[in-house]
C-alpha cells in the first residue's frame, strides 16, 4: 500500500521530564471498515505498533525456553502489552510483575484507549508497577525471580531514554543476577548483536548465551538477538559457556 493511502490520527499524547509519548492510530484513506492500527511514538522515534508484534512475542517464546521453570517473572517495559500477553500463555508462569517507566502508557492500556488493553491487564497473575526496571531489580529481594526480561530499548545500541544506557552495565547486571533465583535467567531483547552487552554478562554471570531470532514482520524477515545468562554460573560452564 502507498504511504499517501493511509492518514495518521493523534489518539493520546502525554509530556514527561523523559519527553513526549504519542499513541497514533493509522488508518487507510477513504476506506471505512477497513482495520486501523495504533502505534507508539517516543520523542518521535517509533517505538512499536499494533500491526507487527512478532517481535514481541518471540522475546517472550525465546526467553521462556532459556528457562527452565519461570514462575516468577521480572519484566522491563509494557509496550503495548504483548510479550506480557505471550508469557501468560504459558501455564508454568505464576506471577508477571511489570515496571513500566511511563504512567501514560499505563493508564492508555487500562482505561481503554489502546483497544486490546483491559483484556491484556486483566489477567489476575499480571501486576504492573509504574517505576524504573531498574527501581525494581534494586528494590527487589535477593532471588525474587526467575526470568528477568529486559525491554525496554531496542537493545544497549537503540536507547529510547540515554539514562537506559546503564541497564546494559555491570553495577545493574550485578544487581539483576542477585535478584534472581539459582537457575533463573536474565533475558535482553536486541535489534542488533551486542558483544559488549555479551561480555559483561560473562563477567557477571559466568557466561552467556547470544542467539539470532529470525521474526517476519510485513513479509520481511528480520534478525534480532537475544542475550541471556543464568544465575547459576556452573551451569553454563559445563555446557561450554558463550553459545
Amino acid at each position: 500500500m502507498d504511504d499517501r493511502d493511509v492518514e495518521y490520527v493523534e489518539v493520546a499524547r502525554s509530556v514527561s521530564p523523559r519527553g513526549e509519548v504519542v499513541l497514533r492510530e493509522r488508518r487507510v484513506k477513504d476506506a471505512p471498515g477497513t482495520p486501523t492500527f495504533h502505534e507508539l511514538r517516543v520523542n518521535g522515534v517509533f517505538v512499536m505498533d499494533t500491526c507487527e508484534t512478532g517481535s514481541e512475542e518471540m522475546l517472550a517464546r525465546a526467553a521462556l525456553q532459556q528457562c527452565h521453570s519461570p514462575r516468577t517473572v521480572l519484566v522491563g517495559g509494557l509496550g503495548l502489552g504483548y510479550t506480557v500477553h505471550e508469557l501468560l500463555s504459558d501455564h508454568r508462569v505464576e506471577h508477571v510483575l511489570v515496571a513500566e517507566l511511563e504512567d501514560a502508557l499505563v493508564t492508555w492500556l487500562r482505561d481503554g484507549t489502546i483497544p486490546h488493553g483491559r483484556p491484556y491487564l486483566a489477567d489476575g497473575r499480571l501486576s504492573v508497577s509504574v517505576a524504573d526496571v531498574a527501581q525494581a531489580v534494586t528494590e527487589a529481594a535477593p532471588a525474587s525471580f526467575d526470568l528477568i526480561l529486559l525491554d525496554v530499548d531496542n537493545g544497549p545500541d537503540f536507547l529510547v531514554h540515554e539514562h537506559n544506557a546503564a541497564l546494559y552495565e555491570r553495577a545493574f547486571l550485578d544487581q539483576a543476577r542477585e535478584a534472581l533465583r539459582p537457575g533463573g535467567v536474565l533475558a535482553v531483547w536486541s535489534s542488533t548483536e551486542a558483544p559488549a552487552l555479551a561480555a559483561t554478562l560473562r563477567e557477571v554471570f559466568g557466561g552467556s548465551r547470544s542467539e539470532p531470532q529470525a521474526v517476519s514482520l510485513q513479509g520481511r524477515e528480520e534478525t534480532y538477538w537475544l542475550h541471556s545468562a543464568a544465575r547459576t554460573a556452573e551451569a553454563l560452564h559445563r555446557t561450554g559457556g558463550e553459545q
